[in-house]
């Protein structure tokens, strides 16, 4: 039985199916010493090597994380600046690796999920899921009915229309500062930060405090992660309108 080369290494956990089509249009990929294309289909037996190195065909439990993310960390593995990395605290792998749910800026703390299986990733992010993204938002100033309707009835941004499904009051932290909370259904670039900037106003602090049915428990302090349980690794799939093919293999170590 053959699958599509893309699949099987993101559910092996090397990346999205995305990321892994473009790591073999640019020649990154091949199958038997040969360079892979897209569209290549593999079985078990097949020799699969990325950057020249040896991919072995094995099959794992994969693994689930919610992570509290801190500002000052990126989600990037490699940067040129040397800043932390969310990946430095998370568990070592063998034969596998992290993939996050989508990124949070620097600044930016809360909830990030992470992943091995690459396609599960991939589903949760993209848009046709339509999972909600809820932040809590400290706007420096005051914010007009009008103001909130106009981010409600959505903004043309640079990279297109945007808009929160959802906008509620908080708690006034003091006479300078209002809290929000806010829902968006994508996760592009910047994308909270940048509506409340269509309307003039400054975002003093950003945190995501839900990523669909998943929010931070108290016990998780920023920087700490925590395994998720097996019921709600069955939450993630049907989020992301998935069948778990892998029942009897995927758990939690």
């Amino acid at each position: 039985m053959t699958e599509k080369l893309q699949k099987v290494l993101a559910n092996m956990g090397m990346g999205s199916r995305r990321g892994i089509e473009v790591w073999i249009e640019e020649g990154r990929v091949s199958v038997n010493g040969k360079k892979a294309k897209l569209g290549d289909r593999v079985d078990s037996e097949d020799r699969l090597a990325v950057d020249g190195r040896p991919i072995k065909q094995q099959k794992q439990a994969h693994r689930f994380l919610l992570y509290n993310k801190p500002s000052g960390e990126i989600c990037s593995r490699k940067d040129p600046e040397k800043r932390k990395s969310v990946f430095d605290r998370l568990p070592k792998l063998k034969k596998q690796r992290w993939v996050s749910v989508g990124r949070l800026d620097y600044s930016t703390s809360g909830l990030l999920l992470f992943t091995t299986d690459g396609e599960l990733a991939n589903k949760l992010m993209h848009p046709s899921s339509h999972i909600d993204r809820e932040y809590a938002v400290r706007i420096l100033g005051n914010v007009s009915d009008a103001q909130i309707e106009n981010m409600k009835e959505g903004v043309l941004l640079e990279d297109g229309f945007a808009r929160f499904t959802d906008i509620q009051k908080g708690r006034d932290e003091d006479a300078a500062n209002n809290w929000y909370y806010v829902v968006v259904m994508e996760g592009r670039n910047r994308e909270v930060r940048r509506l409340w900037e269509s309307q003039g106003l400054t975002v003093s602090r950003l945190k995501r405090v839900r990523y669909g049915s998943f929010f931070i428990p108290s016990a998780v302090k920023a920087g700490q992660y925590t395994d998720i349980k097996p019921k709600d690794i069955r939450m993630l799939y049907e989020m992301a309108g998935m069948k778990r093919h892998e029942k009897k293999r995927v758990r939690n170590r």
